[in-house]
């Protein structure tokens, strides 16, 4: 019975080195080799090209005159108190905020406003669209404007093995995907972190792309940063098909229940 047991703890050894996954597969911004290393401190230059609107995307725009200026001052904030209410309901609510309060690009590129009708955004920069907005307010106002254009925050979703999987707004101009990945609560530790697929939208369309977590190099990649509708997709390490756990760990603690479960029913059963 004794070298019953034996054996048996000699087998799972094993199944429980198998399933612990190494650090190196969970470690960001590694120096992997192959690749010319990045030293800690160095300056890393990175690609971040002007974003253009594309459908789906909103737009948060404010207008004011002179008159408004001297009026309430140079205040950027120029909601109504009704508005600033709903602002703060949604915002407690986890909700979109600039969904009740943007500017949506339709399907045809277009966002329609009070006053000025349909303009045609598709493609445009922000700064682009700020000048557009200037040109035709100023057939119906003859002071002085200022208009400021912003996204209305960056929606991404994160799907697959993250903590928290789901659909997220942040209200910021821009985003790294670390950053990203930290909003939905990390990966888990049995997430493919060297193969996570990137789905992003282009005006011609949508593109897949696989980026390397793992990688340093990441930083210098046009990948570094999230752009608005952007998809996260994290697909599970072949741990995971034997039943590997969050925290090795846990696992280690199940597969020795299990046979400690398994030699006592035994014990009772060969007496």
């Amino acid at each position: 019975m004794r070298k019953f047991i034996s054996y048996l703890y000699l087998a799972v050894i094993p199944i429980i080195g198998f399933s612990c996954i190494p650090n190196k597969k969970v470690i960001y911004y590694q120096n992997l080799e192959g690749n010319k290393a990045i030293a800690d401190g160095e300056l890393i230059s990175y690609e971040l090209p002007e974003y253009r609107l594309q459908f789906n995307d909103i737009i948060d725009i404010q207008i004011q005159t002179v008159e408004d200026i001297l009026e309430k001052g140079f205040s950027s904030k120029i909601q109504s108190e009704n508005n600033n209410a709903i602002f703060g309901q949604i915002a407690q609510s986890g909700g979109d905020v600039y969904y009740m309060t943007g500017y949506t690009v339709d399907k045809s590129g277009f966002i329609r406003m009070p006053l000025l009708g349909e303009l045609k955004v598709n493609n445009l920069t922000l700064d682009e669209v700020r000048k557009l907005v200037e040109r035709e307010i100023a057939a119906y106002v003859t002071s002085e404007i200022f208009v400021r254009v912003k996204l209305g925050g960056i929606r991404f979703s994160s799907l697959g093995e993250f903590r928290r999987p789901g659909k997220y707004v942040v209200l910021q101009d821009r985003l790294t995907i670390f950053e990203a990945i930290a909003q939905a609560g990390d990966l888990t530790a049995v997430a493919k972190r060297n193969e996570v697929l990137l789905v992003r939208q282009y005006p011609e369309g949508t593109r897949l792309h696989r980026i390397n977590l793992n990688d340093r190099q990441i930083v210098q990649s046009p990948f570094y940063f999230i752009q608005p509708n952007d998809q996260i997709y994290a697909e599970p390490i072949r741990a995971r098909q034997i039943g590997a756990s969050d925290s090795s760990a846990q696992s280690v603690a199940l597969i020795i229940s299990s046979i400690t479960a398994a030699t006592l029913i035994l014990s009772i059963i060969l007496r």
